[in-house]
């Protein structure tokens, strides 16, 4: 029996629990870290999650109260489990697949504990971070060994290797390019080649770039494979969101972009969320409400976006093939399904 563990970034699924989430984020110095040193960096969570907290709360008020970053990642492991138990052939209950969140629950302990109860040593975690950064897979990782490491978890016996990225995976291509193309077709034929094509993925602190950080590196790969599948005409580019804190920021900005297009004279705007595989804030507030917002005073008639992956069928096969072709690679037997 093998434990697959995905983790993503995670979210308060309650208003109640925004100022907790911020907390947790912004005390981790793999994100934000402060010149003064970590014996402050606490400190400066708290006071900083207190401060954005009531705006912050405000936006997840918009979208229904909480983030559904969690239900969608259940799903997601729900499906990944029937996908690769159904790949194994007869050697059906092969696998079983767990959930972790870097920030609020399920905590990576929450997941070790199922894990050990049902007996399982072997864990393949698999990151639904595509992009390796050292601010969200490395995050996650520090925190995975720092729990190994506590008296609890340090006898386990746990056998653990990672999954940590696959930029240029080609089902996870096929997958977003799929959802780019229905995203072009809800525009009228009459201008669908004129929408401009505005890939947004997340922002990343410019210092962790400067450190050699491959996130960007990363970012690109998945958007020339995806427009190599696309083959079409229209006009594309790249921006960043989700950018706070006091540190400078990798650019252009999505909000930049949106801006310096209306003022080009731009009137049809497809958004394509490249660097989330689950819908969240930053898809249902920050593109589908500030974005959208922005795009119309800007000038921009029509701004849509493309769905956020969440259980499309060709993710769950590349999470599927990635666990496969891993375990293959460490010696393990595994008959592949395409």
């Amino acid at each position: 029996m093998t434990a697959v563990l995905l983790y993503n970034l995670g979210g308060p699924t309650t208003l109640d629990e925004v100022e907790p989430f911020l907390t947790e984020l912004f005390s981790d110095r793999d994100i934000i870290a402060l010149p003064a040193g970590a014996m402050i960096q606490p400190a400066f969570g708290r006071a900083l999650a207190k401060w954005r907290a009531p705006s912050v709360r405000e936006n997840y008020r918009r979208i229904g109260g909480g983030s559904p970053i969690r239900a969608s990642t259940a799903g997601q492991a729900r499906l990944l489990e029937t996908r690769l138990n159904a790949g194994r052939g007869t050697r059906a209950g092969s696998f079983r697949v767990f959930v972790s969140m870097r920030y609020l629950k399920p905590s990576i302990g929450d997941a070790l504990r199922k894990i050990r109860a049902e007996g399982i040593t072997r864990i393949v975690t698999l990151s639904l971070f595509p992009h390796w950064s050292h601010a969200t897979t490395g995050s996650w990782r520090h925190e995975l060994e720092r729990v190994l490491q506590s008296s609890e978890w340090r006898d386990a016996g746990f056998d653990v290797t990672d999954i940590d990225r696959y930029p240029a995976e080609p089902f996870y291509l096929d997958a977003l390019a799929d959802t780019v193309r229905h995203a072009l077709d809800r525009f009228s034929p009459a201008v669908r080649s004129d929408a401009v094509i505005l890939f947004s993925a997340h922002g990343l602190p410019q210092a962790l770039v400067d450190r050699g950080d491959p996130y960007v590196t990363d970012i690109e790969a998945t958007r020339s494979g995806v427009w190599e599948r696309l083959r079409v005409s229209n006009r594309q580019l790249l921006g960043y969101q989700s950018r706070v804190g006091p540190v400078r920021w990798i650019g252009p900005g999505t909000d930049e972009l949106i801006d310096r297009l209306g003022q080009e004279g731009v009137k049809h705007l497809l958004i394509v969320p490249l660097s989330f595989v689950s819908d969240h804030i930053e898809t249902l507030y920050e593109i589908d409400l500030l974005f959208a917002e922005r795009a119309k005073r800007a000038g921009i008639r029509e701004c849509l976006r493309s769905e956020a992956l969440n259980g499309h069928p060709g993710f769950i096969e590349a999470l599927g093939q990635l666990v496969e072709r891993h375990l293959a690679a460490a010696g393990e037997p595994v008959r592949v399904f395409a």
